[in-house]
């Protein structure tokens, strides 16, 4: 007996030209063409997901040196004052705090200054 595929490959074509949606010309209407596309396009969304963290990474690097930088330290003074301070605290946190809350950050700045201090009047 053999296997009839019609239903199946219908909705796996259906499936495909639905992603297609929008994309111009062929590539929304043929299934081949659209098929590439889509394979195309969903790893551009794959590798863009993970490139998504490092642009925001380096904005909030870029926010937390200007409030820094405004408190009389630069980013890495900073970050290693914080850490010798046994300060945790990640960098989006950071940023935001440097942005909505300027007295916190400037809190935190001097607790990282101290501990930089600490640091230099040792060594």
């Amino acid at each position: 007996m053999r296997v009839k595929r019609g239903n199946v490959n219908r909705r796996k074509h259906k499936k495909v030209l639905k992603l297609t949606r929008g994309f111009r010309a062929g590539t929304s209407k043929l299934f081949r063409t659209a098929n590439q596309a889509m394979m195309k396009a969903l790893r551009y969304m794959y590798r863009h997901r993970r490139e998504r963290r490092g642009d925001f990474r380096r904005l909030w690097i870029q926010r937390i040196n200007a409030a820094a930088r405004q408190n009389g330290m630069n980013y890495s003074q900073l970050i290693n004052g914080l850490r010798k301070a046994e300060i945790i605290i990640n960098r989006k946190i950071l940023a935001e705090l440097a942005i909505l809350d300027s007295m916190a950050f400037a809190q935190l700045v001097a607790r990282a200054k101290e501990a930089h201090e600490r640091e230099k009047a040792t060594a």
